[in-house]
């Protein structure tokens, strides 16, 4: 019988990549909480009603994983969270206290052609602040995507922020005399500007039956670079930016716009500065979605990042530390059957003094025992022979520094304390 393979577009995680993930989540909590935000989680599986909405008829119909249940239902794996959050607001919009401020990280699904920087399922962080219609608010979620950048190591020179509003794009569309009907497939249009070449631009601007001259003029806006200096809520926002001290990784990018329907003011996608990788991250304003699934109107403002594209950027500039796939500090070993039990009743008792600890669980080589230990990044070994069960003492090993001492019992546990704080320290 042949071997059964993953679902096309999924991944296995082994031990040495939960560890990448539990890394990134880790980064991903730290910053969340340092700016005031609270961690909630959403279902797997909504409504298809909830998407269909607002999200956009490319997401639904082309994007998303849609089913039919056992009851007739139509239901989709979620392809993002903002509706879901957006309906777990409206819920208890009046019970909630303002502002506001949520995050998460779980798995979501598309069903898209798997490829570099992109898969089907997918894990993705996100972000939102809600009740507070304000610029300084928007900077706030881009300052906690700029301080997330930073404390992975990411400078400004390997990762940048491009910002735009939508309702200043409006106003540039609209002194081009193109009417707000066609403002949808106009923002198609700009979304795909930098992921198509100039011929092939042009085309699918014909298709949308945009007219040359608009056309011309459009990718005229696109290149004022400037231009954003008539916009007071983007003057607004960028000065906050200079209050939070995440400038330097903010750029005006009018080609910005986010394909998502929803989104009502300001935008922004993060990327790697050559351009090379998929977008890292996109997000912005949304003023209606909450009223658009039963709650009150609340205005929101929010980002996702899903982890597959910064897990490359990251891997580029070698900002990926040395993670290793075992939780534990201390292996410790089995010297030869008859003293099995000793090894178990040591093992226990570093434990309860929480420590973690792995105890080998067959008597062989000293040797293997030990290159197990290195492959695992154990970083210290415990031998309990029997020279040491006749002195009430354990030879302990530590591995990072490529030393060896022998330890009373009674003075074990301070020594690790000791040690493990200088190897972590």
């Amino acid at each position: 019988m042949s071997s059964i393979k993953a679902v096309k577009g999924t991944r296995d995680f082994y031990p040495d990549s939960m560890a990448f993930r539990n890394w990134l989540y880790a980064a991903i909590r730290n910053v969340s909480e340092t700016f005031g935000y609270q961690e909630f989680e959403a279902p797997l599986i909504e409504r298809l009603e909830l998407y269909a909405a607002k999200s956009g008829e490319e997401l639904v119909k082309e994007q998303s994983f849609v089913f039919k249940d056992r009851g007739g239902d139509m239901v989709v794996l979620r392809p993002e969270l903002t509706p879901s959050l957006a309906r777990m607001i409206a819920s208890r919009s009046r019970e909630l206290t303002r502002p506001i401020r949520w995050w998460s990280f779980g798995p979501f699904w598309r069903y898209e052609r798997p490829q570099r920087g992109r898969s089907r399922e997918f894990f993705q962080w996100n972000i939102d602040l809600l009740g507070v219609v304000s610029p300084q608010a928007d900077a706030e979620i881009v300052a906690v995507i700029a301080t997330f950048f930073k404390s992975l190591g990411l400078s400004p020179t390997q990762v940048r922020i491009g910002v735009n509003n939508r309702r200043f794009a409006e106003s540039q569309l609209e002194s081009l005399g193109i009417p707000n009907s066609a403002n949808t497939d106009i923002f198609r249009l700009i979304d795909r500007k930098e992921k198509m070449d100039e011929v092939a631009w042009f085309e699918y601007g014909r298709k949308l039956n945009v007219s040359q001259t608009h056309l011309d003029g459009i990718q005229g806006k696109l290149k004022e670079k400037d231009v954003w200096k008539n916009s007071p809520e983007l003057v607004e926002f960028f000065t906050a930016c200079e209050a939070l001290d995440i400038k330097e990784y903010v750029d005006f990018e009018p080609t910005v716009i986010r394909g998502l329907d929803y989104y009502t003011g300001t935008v922004f996608e993060a990327r790697d500065a050559d351009g090379s990788e998929r977008a890292i991250l996109g997000g912005g304003r949304y003023d209606n979605l909450v009223g658009d699934v039963g709650g009150e109107p609340i205005s929101g403002v929010g980002f996702a990042m899903g982890d597959v594209v910064i897990k490359l950027v990251l891997e580029k500039y070698g900002h990926i530390p040395e993670l290793k796939p075992s939780p534990v500090d201390i292996l410790v070993t089995t010297f030869d059957e008859s003293l099995q039990e000793n090894a178990l009743t040591l093992a226990t008792e570093i434990r309860n003094s929480s420590f973690k600890v792995e105890w080998y669980p067959q008597a062989s080589r000293l040797s293997r025992q030990l290159k197990y230990a290195d492959k695992q990044g154990i970083p210290i070994v415990i031998i309990l022979g029997p020279e040491e069960v006749e002195a009430s003492c354990v030879t302990i090993k530590d591995l990072r520094g490529r030393t060896q001492e022998k330890v009373p019992k009674d003075k074990l546990f301070k020594y690790l304390e000791r040690l493990l704080e200088q190897q972590n320290g």
